[in-house]
């Protein structure tokens, strides 16, 4: 698992290298900026980047926008110190995978990009709290109306359980069944509603009044 880390501080991605070279995730490279993870990555093909937000020349908003976009495959985890409720809106909707603040520990932070990985969209508590604040408006309209086939209710709880942060082996223990059916369940979920990733999954369920308490 190659990991590209974006940052314009050197003792910060210094310090993420030396967190990441004791675990199983491998640093390709770094970069200080946006512009440069666009230069670096069809070099160095890794399968996550790590990215800040506020930084020179091109900002992690952008830069992952742009990634996205010729990259769809690609994880992109937005590591920053902005709480700003904007700069996760932004980042959500330009396709970042996750949403993690630089105050999380070294475990977190690699348990956290093993899951991004895996599938999973880890986002810090406080800002899955702020989403869900900014986010929840409860509707009566069945879910999965205006946007292509309706989900079925063990989808729409899937769905509910997903936007709290918990992992599918989590939901799975909840719902009783097992891992690869609830992943089937997000793969229907995503096609159904005509999303690329779990992210957009969430943040639909945030705007459709579906989530779940984190």
């Amino acid at each position: 698992m190659r990991v590209l880390i974006v940052d314009d501080h050197l003792m910060l991605r210094k310090g993420v290298l030396s967190i990441l070279s004791n675990s199983d995730l491998e640093v390709v490279g770094e970069a200080a900026n946006g512009q440069e993870a666009l230069d670096l990555v069809p070099k160095l093909k890794p399968d996550l980047v790590l990215m800040d937000i506020n930084m020179p020349v091109m900002d992690g908003v952008e830069a992952t926008r742009r990634l996205k976009a010729q990259y769809p495959d690609l994880k992109v985890v937005i590591l920053t110190v902005s709480e700003i409720d904007k700069d996760l809106f932004e980042a959500i909707k330009a396709g970042a995978d996750g949403y993690l603040l630089k105050n999380l520990g070294p475990e977190e932070l690699v348990s956290s990009l093993r899951s991004a990985i895996s599938g999973e969209a880890p986002i810090s508590s406080v800002m899955a709290a702020k989403m869900l604040k900014e986010f929840r408006q409860p509707r009566t309209t069945a879910a999965g109306k205006e946007d292509g086939q309706p989900l079925s209710p063990r989808e729409i709880e899937v769905l509910r359980l997903a936007s709290t942060g918990l992992t599918y082996k989590e939901i799975a223990a909840k719902l009783y069944v097992a891992e690869s059916t609830v992943k089937n369940h997000m793969r229907h979920i995503l096609e159904k509603l005509h999303l690329r990733n779990r992210s957009e999954a969430v943040g639909y369920a945030i705007r459709e009044g579906l989530a779940g308490d984190p």
